[in-house]
């Protein structure tokens, strides 16, 4: 087994017993007890920048703010098994219009927040500075290394990353070298520790992870717009939820968002 396979298969392992403990250890609540924390799930993307404007809410108002992070995916496959998120924040449309469908979201609440950008990245070490969106630049780039995103048939990067490529005309030369992920931060790391000579994920991510660089943005028009939906989930019985939500559109948690390298939505 490979290094890469070594850390995959601890990853699944991780994230297989998070999602059975989430649903073990929180039963659905058909009540709300004043002080209470209020629990977001949340798109692993978003990690920094929303346990910022978490704690500039709990400041401001006293209410504890409690979150999960892990992909869009597992996160609204968590909700539907009764783990009980008050917010649900999704890195794409997808998984949102799945709870949604299912009626496991308020679609009053529902907003579009957030956006972001596609990028490769590389380590600090390799001697790549650009990459040209062309199969034999691919090809030279990975060598008989991996590429690094998430999976791309149900986690939200992978499958912007995916749409990409097929749309560039590169993904016949990295499928076959595709190490998915379960989640963009995961795919990051991979790239991070050098394991990966490539990776894909939001520009964002390579914003917090300084052991990794840019070195191609991929045109806004070769994927999907990269879209993040933010809703209140429908068995949610806490009154915080709804301001919560009000305050991520506020001024204070958009100067955040912006700062950390998203596009704040005025849709």
């Amino acid at each position: 087994m490979t290094l890469f396979s070594k850390h995959r298969s601890h990853y699944v392992s991780i994230a297989l017993g998070f999602a059975l403990s989430v649903v073990s250890s929180f039963p659905i609540k058909t009540t709300f007890a004043a002080g209470e924390p209020l629990l977001v799930f949340a798109a692993a993307s978003l990690k920094e920048t929303l346990e910022e404007a978490g704690k500039s809410f709990t400041a401001e108002t006293g209410v504890e703010v409690k979150f999960s992070f892990a992909a869009s995916s597992a996160l609204a496959k968590q909700i539907e098994a009764a783990a009980p998120a008050d917010l649900f924040a999704s890195a794409d449309l997808k998984w949102m219009a799945y709870l949604n469908e299912k009626k496991l979201i308020r679609s009053e609440t529902r907003i579009n927040l957030l956006g972001n950008s596609l990028v490769v990245v590389a380590p600090n070490v390799s001697p790549l500075s650009s990459l040209d969106f062309t199969p034999d630049a691919f090809a030279k780039a990975l060598g008989d290394g991996k590429l690094a995103t998430g999976e791309v048939n149900s986690v939200p990067v992978g499958i912007y990353a995916k749409s990409a490529l097929q749309n560039l005309g590169i993904w016949s030369i990295v499928e076959p070298k595709l190490a998915p992920a379960d989640n963009v931060r995961a795919a990051l790391a991979f790239v991070a520790r050098n394991e990966a000579p490539l990776g894909i994920v939001y520009a964002t991510d390579a914003r917090v992870e300084k052991s990794v660089k840019v070195i191609a943005t991929f045109p806004p028009e070769s994927h999907d717009r990269i879209i993040y939906p933010f809703a209140v989930t429908a068995f949610s019985k806490n009154p915080e939820a709804e301001k919560f939500l009000r305050f991520l559109k506020s001024s204070t948690a958009q100067s955040l968002f912006e700062k950390a390298g998203f596009a704040v939505l005025t849709e």
